[in-house]
């Protein structure tokens, strides 16, 4: 569904870059707090992924919009659309990792009463896979978006060079 809406095959690979590095967050926070690995804390995992994916979604999502031309007007080129698509989701996608960290808070601590046992290993992992993966969505993802579409850009950039250079060939023959 990602290659299509995307209309690329490498976009929704840089995107899914993010979901190992939610793990990892997850996996050392479990440690750190002696938590066991169990059914709470998978379903947790998964709750993760979404928040993760979503957050990289929205973020190259913009940047491909600025990237496109509209009105008229020619779209940004890549470092510029990046640079304008991550300033413009840094707020939104800190403000989610908060608000969800915060909320989890109280059931990591297990405070929430009975539900102790099933909450705070998910809750857990959702914090620690947010912390982590948040920093790196923010990093990560459009490092690898630069790398990526950068390179295209230069290709397309050469090709218009030589095919340019070939037609003012021709008019001087």
């Amino acid at each position: 569904i990602m290659v299509a809406t995307f209309k690329s095959l490498v976009q929704p690979l840089i995107l899914l870059v993010s979901v190992p590095f939610a793990a990892t967050g997850a996996i050392l926070l479990l440690l750190v707090t002696g938590v066991p690995l169990g059914l709470p804390s998978l379903v947790g995992m998964l709750m993760l992924v979404g928040i993760v994916v979503t957050n990289a979604i929205v973020l190259v999502d913009l940047i491909n919009q600025y990237r496109r031309p509209h009105d008229g007007q020619p779209g940004m080129n890549v470092a510029d659309a990046i640079m304008r698509g991550s300033r413009q989701r840094l707020r939104p996608i800190l403000m989610t990792a908060l608000a969800t960290v915060f909320a989890l808070t109280p059931m990591a601590l297990g405070v929430t009463g009975e539900g102790g046992f099933i909450s705070r290993p998910l809750a857990i992992v959702v914090i620690g896979g947010l912390v982590s993966s948040t920093i790196l969505t923010l990093i990560l993802v459009p490092v690898l978006y630069r790398l990526v579409e950068g390179a295209r850009e230069k290709r397309a950039g050469r090709r218009r060079h030589s095919a340019n250079h070939a037609a003012a060939g021709e008019q001087q023959a």
